[in-house]
């Protein structure tokens, strides 16, 4: 709980109005021991990703375009990404006026309502079956930045030690999850966007926004 709670109240980074959501996947045995699996068997869940299917958790969390983390959720592997209630969570704390930068897995006219309601904006890639629609230059130069919070993930689980399935029990696993986190709010070089050539992309965005 200790950890828990200095994540929330200590470590969360500053309200800067751009933010990249984006969850990923915690397998906590592999698929063929599924049903000899008992350490989180309460907890988990099949879910499936772009790389396939697996048995575990998931992890979300919300980042600010300087890396730092804005908000952060588990979940069983068979919650979507745009679950309302979930990233509700993740977002609570932010302030009105921001912008929510997502992949295609959070469209959802439900939750586009739900955050707009809280001031905040939901801008997502779009699948291919569905229109274009139409975005300002900004919008279009920050959605394209959302790599940040892929990399942020890949330097959790690769160089952290955010998960691995040698975990005895939930309390454990928890912890060693809880500790990573922790542990990536006193690093001093972060994942962030190159913040001069973004403030000159998006000046000039700014005079052309209907381009």
């Amino acid at each position: 709980m200790a950890l828990y709670f200095f994540i929330h109240y200590h470590g969360l980074g500053k309200q800067t109005g751009t933010y990249y959501v984006d969850s990923t996947k915690l397998e906590v045995c592999d698929n063929h021991r599924i049903h000899s699996h008992k350490v989180f068997k309460e907890i988990a869940a099949r879910g499936k990703t772009s790389t396939g299917w697996f048995y575990g958790l998931k992890l979300h969390l919300v980042i600010n375009e300087q890396g730092e983390l804005m908000g952060i959720c588990f979940s069983p592997g068979n919650v979507s990404d745009n679950n309302e209630s979930i990233v509700g969570q993740l977002c609570r704390n932010l302030e009105e006026g921001g912008k929510i930068f997502g992949d295609a897995g959070y469209v959802s006219q439900k939750l586009f309502e739900l955050l707009w309601e809280q001031g905040l904006q939901l801008i997502t890639k779009i699948r291919k079956n569905m229109k274009n629609k139409i975005l300002g230059m900004k919008e279009k130069l920050l959605l394209k930045k959302r790599f940040i919070v892929e990399t942020v993930i890949d330097l959790l689980k690769n160089h952290n030690d955010l998960w691995h399935t040698r975990h005895r029990s939930i309390d454990n696993g928890f912890n060693n999850m809880l500790a990573c986190l922790a542990a990536y709010n006193f690093r001093e070089l972060k994942p962030s966007i190159n913040t001069p050539k973004r403030d000159f992309y998006l000046a000039l965005a700014a005079q052309n926004p209907s381009n």
